[in-house]
């Protein structure tokens, strides 16, 4: 049975604001992240992601007083992300409020990391996000970048995902350098290419600018359809996204 299709609105943090940028620079404000949480959770969202973006390369940890602020007027489940290092910065971030972690660069520079937070917090609790950029040099078409999307690794996007997979963690998150912000559409081909090399639900991120846009990533294999700009300025409102879903024959909750 296909798993109903989830959304889920990204704040994505910096100095204890949401801000939205495009390819990850060109950043504005876009609200209080408390009031930002509490009218998602309002208007339908299934799922809330909160992303503190300088975290890591600010060398610090994520803002927990900001994740307190959040999970106390959250009525959905809510994973936090950057600055999440190890599993001692894991357990603040849950014992704040937050639902799930999510890992990135720290992740990829000590992939054990990923098996210490399953085997302390469960899988359940453990997302890994890889931010990735278009690159003929890797077999897939696809690099990961680290940093907050700052640093190219040289290695191959989809590979990194089988590896992920391995440690048994359900959800992967890749975000697409080249379609973040940019609401020009999610990158199709590597969603595709994760879903398939992957047992794990992947994550649609970076470039939703209209309706189609959504259908097009739940067709390319995404369950989990993440987006910021379009909700942040309403362009789309959730319920008017679930309806549209639901009239293309998507399982919406």
């Amino acid at each position: 049975m296909t798993p109903l299709v989830t959304i889920m609105p990204c704040l994505d943090m910096r100095n204890g604001r949401v801000v939205k940028g495009v390819h990850f620079v060109d950043i504005q404000d876009a609200g209080d992240p408390a009031e930002c949480a509490q009218a998602y959770s309002a208007a339908g969202a299934d799922e809330l992601a909160m992303l503190d973006i300088t975290a890591t390369v600010e060398h610090r940890r994520t803002m927990l007083e900001v994740v307190q602020r959040v999970a106390e007027v959250t009525t959905v489940p809510l994973t936090v992300g950057g600055g999440i290092s190890d599993v001692g910065s894991a357990a603040a971030v849950l014992e704040a409020g937050a639902d799930k972690v999510s890992t990135s660069s720290a992740a990829f520079r000590k992939p054990e990391v990923i098996a210490e937070m399953v085997k302390e917090f469960g899988p359940e609790k453990v997302t890994v996000a890889i931010d990735v950029d278009r690159s003929a040099a890797m077999p897939s078409g696809y690099e990961v970048y680290i940093d907050g999307g700052r640093t190219a690794t040289g290695a191959d996007a989809v590979e990194w995902a089988k590896t992920v997979d391995g440690f048994g963690v359900p959800v992967i998150l890749p975000t697409s350098k080249a379609g973040d912000g940019a609401k020009t559409g999610y990158d199709l081909p590597v969603i595709r290419a994760m879903k398939q090399a992957t047992s794990a639900r992947i994550v649609a991120s970076g470039g939703a600018g209209a309706l189609a846009h959504f259908y097009e990533a739940v067709e390319a294999g995404a369950t989990i359809l993440l987006a910021a700009s379009v909700f942040h300025f309403r362009t789309i409102a959730i319920p008017d996204l679930k309806q549209y879903l639901r009239g293309r024959g998507v399982g919406v909750r």
